[in-house]
């Protein structure tokens, strides 16, 4: 009787608490797990950063934080992105000096244009440098300066795209319906040129065809329509290889 009355008489914890205890714990973890996301963001922002210090080699003296370094306190994301825009525009700039030289040096910058986008470096080639109007076969003159290009492109590490677009006149040949099909015939043609003749790594290249949907001028005047019709080379911008499909 004395043992039963110790064991009725001990106290009890109230059912509540346990509740209130698997709250407390599952509100623990839950900020646990955001603040382990947090700082695995920080890393991979900081990775990223250390991978593009130094490409194409004038990245020396940047103001981007080293990701050796500590972060600091606070900082503002959209800076840092400003930052690596300013830095990759000026790897572009570099480039695109560079392939004007090189195009100078070998006399064939008057077949070539060469522009700075935000999107990269356009390599652009005047109306019949490579083709015929309304053809899709290379005009045998191309050969040097798709070589040339081809020297330039196996030297950097850039995802690049070649673009065939058209003026508006309308084509409707059983070989070409349409200016999709014959933007897109001449960029593929381009494309393995740079494949089979340059020897660029096919993972690197990318074709498209615009028909006359992305204009530079006017179609009103023969000038206009003279100028749309081209074939361009983008060299992209490094952090757009990421939207690229995984290699």
């Amino acid at each position: 009787m004395r043992r039963w009355m110790q064991d009725d008489d001990a106290p009890r914890q109230a059912p509540w608490m346990n509740t209130y205890a698997d709250m407390v714990t599952l509100l623990l973890c839950f900020f646990v797990l955001l603040f382990s996301m947090s700082v695995i963001e920080i890393e991979k922002f900081q990775s990223v950063m250390s991978s593009l210090q130094g490409a194409l080699g004038i990245l020396d003296g940047g103001t981007i934080p080293s990701p050796e370094g500590p972060m600091p306190d606070s900082f503002d994301p959209g800076d840092l992105v400003a930052q690596l825009l300013m830095q990759e525009m000026a790897q572009m700039t570099e480039l695109q000096h560079a392939i004007e030289e090189e195009l100078k040096g070998s006399g064939l910058s008057d077949k070539v244009a060469v522009s700075l986008e935000e999107r990269g470096v356009v390599i652009r080639f005047a109306d019949t440098v490579l083709f015929d109007i309304g053809q899709d076969t290379l005009r045998p003159e191309s050969r040097e300066v798709l070589l040339k290009v081809g020297e330039i492109i196996k030297n950097i590490d850039n995802p690049v795209r070649i673009e065939g677009h058209t003026d508006n006149w309308p084509i409707n040949t059983p070989q070409f319906p349409s200016n999709w099909e014959l933007s897109t015939a001449r960029a593929t043609r381009v494309v393995r040129f740079l494949i089979e003749e340059a020897g660029i790594d096919p993972r690197q290249l990318q074709a498209a065809g615009y028909g006359e949907y992305h204009p530079i001028d006017s179609n009103l005047t023969a000038e206009g329509r003279r100028r749309n019709r081209r074939v361009d080379i983008v060299i992209l911008r490094p952090s757009l290889s990421s939207a690229e499909p995984n290699q």
